[in-house]
């Protein structure tokens, strides 16, 4: 293994950090490193494993003004290449305009999602709520061969080599990008027609947009989606002819609002809205459907069946858990982050176009979320969804399951104790078809260890475990999302013998 540390971070964090989201599996990184030729501690890499897994890391480098949220921390991208065999790593700090900021300050100049916007040391900002930092460090995706970066609650979009995560500065969809609003963090990326599809919201009416980048990465369009109200919508979906918008009854409380809090709450005498417009459809083309009261982070994929859009997603049974009075102090200041508390079940949700009506049922018992497929699938009638489970009360990932569609059964893997995991990407296999022709790649953190591997599985024999297991050269913080991009989507990646030295590494 050829290592070699390439930057270093300016921290002020407290040696003696007591915040569970800033210590243990949430240990933030402080070093950059540029690694080759990865160790691999067992099993074998394969040879029709051909690609990148890009994921994030919620990083802070600086303590919040009072009460640090995961959510808060800076972006970090995290790159494992694998080609012929062989895999290299690359970390990156995200650039961000925030970022760089109160690197120059030596502080946190913004207020966290736990913390009163009035707080901010400045007036400017971002975020759907105002005054935040946009620290793009939630969602990760490649369109036109390039890695942009987005954040939760809409901001800029940063555009990251898919090789080195060296940052390029900001997207701008050819001078055309909504900055006033931004872009919500999971925009749609179709492999079929190379177009992304977006969303943001905001406090300001129409309370929400869509967009279309074309393959040439122009805006060719971008519609008013009117909603009642400010909303916290997190996630969309997509089908081969429609995009799937929502308003679900999680959202600020509008008193605490005219007083400048931002508060969400459940209501749930209000019923799930989604809103389905055609991919190039105006805003008189909405329609809206009324589902059972929920709220949902994140979709696994959408297709049409005849008269029906198909959705399949995580509904939550307790989007607003209470505190019981159970657990650590940060266990119930987080409560909103489990799993278990969310109840979150995989489900679906049937729309017909033609009466209007919707129907629903509960595709599995066990608590999953950050369900991932194979996107050669995406807008098709398929078969397979890998999602994560939870440590009960935390916002960590301890184990995989298959869930089957068609048959309802699961496979499931444990990391085991003291092991935690990230959202994992499907890497389909050079010249697969089946849908289950696949890998499956994460980053998981061994505590016991105090190290990290990048793990590749079988996507048709999860609970067989990992075939192969690659050391990285340090222990990597808990994050969220993923994505897989295969070489053949990528430049430069077949322009030298060696991968790294491909693309300039």
């Amino acid at each position: 293994m050829d290592v070699e540390i390439v930057g270093r971070l300016l921290s002020t964090l407290p040696e003696e950090d007591d915040h569970p989201y800033r210590t243990g599996p949430w240990r933030p990184q402080t070093t950059e490193w540029k690694t080759d030729d990865l160790e691999v501690v067992s099993g074998e890499i394969p040879h029709d494993l051909d690609g990148v897994y890009l994921r994030n890391t919620e990083n802070p480098v600086h303590p919040s003004l009072k009460n640090y949220h995961p959510f808060d921390g800076d972006g970090m991208i995290h790159v494992v290449g694998f080609r012929d065999g062989t895999a290299f790593y690359r970390n990156r700090m995200i650039r961000t305009d925030g970022y760089l900021a109160e690197q120059e300050a030596g502080q946190a100049l913004w207020a966290g999602i736990a913390e009163n916007p009035k707080l901010a040391l400045r007036e400017d900002g971002w975020g759907a709520r105002g005054r935040m930092k946009d620290a793009s460090s939630t969602d990760v995706v490649v369109h036109r061969g390039m890695a942009l970066t987005s954040f939760y609650q809409c901001g800029d979009m940063y555009r990251l080599d898919p090789f080195s995560a060296e940052t390029r500065g900001k997207e701008d969809f050819n001078g055309a990008f909504p900055f006033k609003w931004g872009v919500s963090a999971h925009p749609k990326v179709d492999d079929r027609t190379g177009e992304m599809l977006f969303f943001n919201y905001s406090k300001e009416a129409p309370y929400m947009h869509y967009g279309v980048v074309d393959q040439q990465n122009d805006l060719v369009h971008y519609v008013d989606v009117p909603l009642p109200g400010a909303r916290l919508p997190h996630d969309m979906a997509f089908t081969e002819n429609y995009a799937i918008l929502n308003d679900f009854p999680l959202f600020w409380d509008e008193e605490a609002l005219k007083h400048g809090h931002h508060a969400a709450r459940f209501h749930r005498d209000m019923p799930s809205r989604f809103g389905v417009i055609p991919r190039r459809g105006q805003t008189s083309d909405i329609r809206w459907f009324e589902a059972e009261a929920t709220y949902v982070l994140h979709f696994v994929n959408a297709y049409e069946e005849g008269d029906e859009i198909v959705i399949d997603g995580f509904f939550q049974g307790d989007p607003e858990p209470k505190d019981t009075g159970q657990g650590s102090k940060w266990e119930r200041a987080f409560r909103f982050l489990a799993l278990d508390r969310m109840q979150a079940r995989l489900h679906r949700w049937r729309l017909n176009l033609v009466t209007g009506k919707v129907r629903e049922q509960q595709l599995s018992d066990t608590i999953t979320e950050f369900g991932m497929m194979n996107g050669d699938f995406q807008t098709d009638d398929y078969r397979y969804a890998y999602a994560a489970t939870g440590k009960p009360g935390w916002f960590l990932f301890d184990g995989l399951v298959r869930h089957d569609l068609k048959t309802g059964s699961e496979e499931r893997y444990s990391f085991g104790d003291g092991v935690f995991g990230s959202e994992t990407a499907v890497a389909p296999k050079v010249g697969g078809t089946a849908e289950d022709d696949a890998y499956l790649v994460t980053i998981i953190s061994d505590m016991a260890a105090d190290a990290s591997y990048c793990v590749v599985f079988d996507a048709a024999r999860v609970s067989d475990g990992p075939v192969c297991k690659l050391k990285l050269p340090e222990r990597v913080s808990s994050g969220t999302h993923s994505t897989w991009a295969a070489g053949a989507e990528l430049r430069r990646w077949r322009e030298d013998d060696n991968a790294a030295s491909a693309v300039g590494l």
